[in-house]
């Protein structure tokens, strides 16, 4: 396909119902500061659950609008706040355990990076992989969980551009796109990866079998 229409096919997800990020849709502003990185990082545990995006989404809004918008404040909260919270959202299935991860994950940041990813960051020193790995070590977050947060992260982390996982380039294939992390760079504007990797994951869990699971 030539990247003219490539582009064209590109642009056109990014201008229909799939060309929001999900962070976006939580109601996360994206900016390298601690507060909404952390809370992009609570938004990638729940989307990593094997349950509808929408409903992760839902369950983020609840547990920040409960005032659990900072590691300090998700750690003070009692288990059973938190479980409300995630109630509010409609994160039923998950809603006991997901509870525990959520403190000791608060806990776990609190201790090792005063509460601050950006030092995780900076750790990681432009080494993707290693920034991966620091993310798979916070509870609750496995591989699903960090290409969600890293896909999302890299409007604001430059390093971690293009990231498109396997179920963004699924996604592009599917689309008619190269499933090609560089060609996939190409069609957008750097500012429209972390839009178009959403779509991209949004079009490869559009079909029976994969609608009722997360955006992981």
């Amino acid at each position: 396909m030539a990247r003219s229409e490539a582009a064209k096919r590109a642009q056109a997800l990014l201008e229909g119902e799939t060309g929001r990020t999900y962070a976006e849709e939580a109601g996360i502003r994206v900016r390298d500061t601690p507060q909404p990185m952390y809370q992009l990082l609570v938004l990638a545990h729940l989307l990593s659950a094997r349950i509808r995006a929408a409903t992760a989404v839902a369950a983020a809004r609840a547990l920040f609008s409960a005032g659990l918008r900072s590691p300090r404040r998700m750690r003070d909260a009692t288990w059973q706040e938190r479980v409300d919270a995630l109630g509010e959202g409609g994160y039923r299935r998950y809603d006991e355990r997901t509870a525990t991860q959520l403190g000791d994950e608060a806990e776990l940041l609190l201790e090792k990076y005063g509460g601050d990813l950006r030092r995780m960051r900076a750790e990681a020193d432009g080494d993707v992989d290693a920034l991966r790995a620091a993310l798979r070590e916070m509870p609750g977050i496995g591989p699903a969980g960090a290409d969600i947060f890293l896909r999302e992260a890299q409007a604001v982390w430059p390093e971690v551009s293009p990231y498109f996982d396997q179920r963004a380039l699924e996604g592009a294939r599917r689309a008619g796109l190269p499933a090609d992390r560089a060609a996939l760079a190409d069609l957008v504007p750097r500012e429209d990866l972390p839009a178009l990797a959403a779509a991209l994951v949004r079009t490869s869990l559009d079909r029976p079998s994969t609608r009722a699971e997360n955006a992981a």
